[in-house]
């Protein structure tokens, strides 16, 4: 795949090419299972974008979903049910099967993971 200058003079040689030649061409190529061909429209795009010095932020590297930002609020919904989102939980690492105590307050809810020494000692 070529990118940077190389990309932008490939672009440029092959200005009346379609557009799906022009990917194939600048190698954003990849085979299906069933071995056919896929252009990776997307990802010459982006290049194309970055060749020309602007940035789609951090590039799609260690980027969350595309969505809401996290509000860290909750909503209690109508059956009664809580929810913390996976958004949260991948923050803080944790994994299916890790667990919880739960420790009520005055109107407040604290998980305690399962072994920690209590905060009130």
């Amino acid at each position: 795949m070529l990118v940077g200058p190389d990309l932008l003079a490939k672009v440029k040689e092959l200005s009346d090419a379609s557009k799906s030649e022009l990917v194939r061409e600048c190698g954003y190529v990849s085979t299906k299972k069933d071995g056919g061909e896929r252009l990776n429209f997307t990802a010459f795009y982006e290049a194309l974008l970055e060749a020309k010095g602007m940035s789609l932020g951090d590039g799609g590297k260690g980027r969350a979903k595309p969505g809401r930002d996290l509000s860290y609020m909750a909503k209690v919904h109508f059956n009664g049910n809580l929810l913390v989102g996976k958004a949260y939980t991948a923050q803080l690492g944790l994994q299916p099967g890790d667990e919880f105590e739960i420790k009520l307050g005055r109107k407040q809810i604290k998980l305690m993971p399962i072994g920690a020494p209590d905060e009130d000692e």
